[in-house]
């Protein structure tokens, strides 16, 4: 039996592969440029195929671009969150992974702990597809890419830079500059750095990886500045959210993206921000709202992108 062919994290995929799926979902996106929104879409290669979504942590862009990614494709979906599944009464990952893949055609999951997205994989028969671990997000930086490559070209040999917690997009970010052949300089408190084993492996691999403590240092003639929330939702939601937030808050607001530190990138510099933002702290308003700021091309093309992966599992 074939193994399926599951998307957990970009650095498991060589560069033609993800340039593959990249380009497969810039056509798709050319293609649907015009069409009444709800229109049919003749190439339809999902019909009759279904997609489960697990859902333990709520998402507003990962939910609807799934859904809509396969609507288009023609294909349908089953959104499951953690009260639909006997994962929360202790039901192994690997008897879930079989019993769904019974059922439905491929797996998606967003969930915290990478272990479980792992063993999901593992264990099932199906396409597994990684929505978000408290580890890396695959899905939303090969949309990232996607969306700066429309507005400044090929990506490769380009400077970005990460300034604030070094979480789970910071990670991906880090696979993605490997994998793309862009430089990547990575602004983060010591105690909020990217993981030891991730940083070897992009030295291991010849990545343009850099990582500094003053965000001046890493923002400093790039191409592209990148930042994100300076507390994950399962943390905030944690018995001590609150006074982790006042902390998280006191150490990470010099890295804080405003109108000052942009201007030290290039003129024609683009900010991005994954979503959601809270304005006033990882980001001023008058940079997101601003002329630099392609976060709403972001969200888009999460549609987009997904569309790409999803073909790209099912062969």
């Amino acid at each position: 039996m074939n193994l399926p062919n599951h998307f957990l994290d970009l650095h498991e995929f060589d560069g033609a592969t993800l340039r593959g799926i990249l380009s497969n979902a810039s056509l798709r996106k050319e293609k649907r440029r015009g069409m009444s929104r709800g229109s049919a879409d003749a190439d339809r290669p999902l019909g009759g195929k279904t997609l489960a979504m697990i859902f333990e942590k709520p998402s507003t862009r990962t939910r609807v671009s799934f859904e809509m990614a396969m609507r288009q494709l023609g294909g349908d979906t089953l959104y499951l969150n953690g009260n639909d599944t006997q994962l929360g009464r202790g039901e192994t990952v690997a008897d879930t992974a079989r019993v769904l893949s019974r059922y439905v055609d491929a797996i998606m999951i967003r969930t915290s702990q990478h272990g479980v997205l792992t063993e999901l994989a593992a264990n099932a028969t199906v396409p597994v597809i990684n929505g978000l671990t408290d580890q890396s997000h695959p899905c939303q930086v090969l949309a990232d890419v996607m969306t700066f490559e429309e507005h400044r070209g090929p990506i490769k040999g380009r400077s970005v830079a990460w300034t604030g917690d070094g979480n789970n997009v910071a990670t991906t970010w880090i696979h993605a500059a490997v994998r793309f052949g862009f430089g990547l300089k990575l602004a983060c408190p010591q105690e909020r750095a990217p993981s030891a084993d991730v940083l070897a492996w992009a030295k291991s691999q010849g990545g343009d990886v850099v990582v500094v403590e003053r965000p001046d240092d890493a923002v400093k003639n790039a191409d592209c500045v990148v930042t994100d929330v300076w507390l994950s939702m399962s943390e905030e939601a944690g018995e001590n959210g609150a006074a982790l937030r006042g902390r998280r808050h006191n150490l990470l607001a010099p890295y804080q993206v405003n109108d000052r530190l942009m201007g030290l990138a290039k003129s024609d510099a683009l900010f991005m921000h994954c979503l959601p933002a809270h304005r006033g702290d990882e980001v001023t308003a008058s940079v997101i709202d601003g002329p630099q700021s392609v976060v709403w091309d972001e969200a888009e093309n999460r549609l987009h992108a997904q569309k790409g992966i999803l073909t790209w599992c099912f062969g």
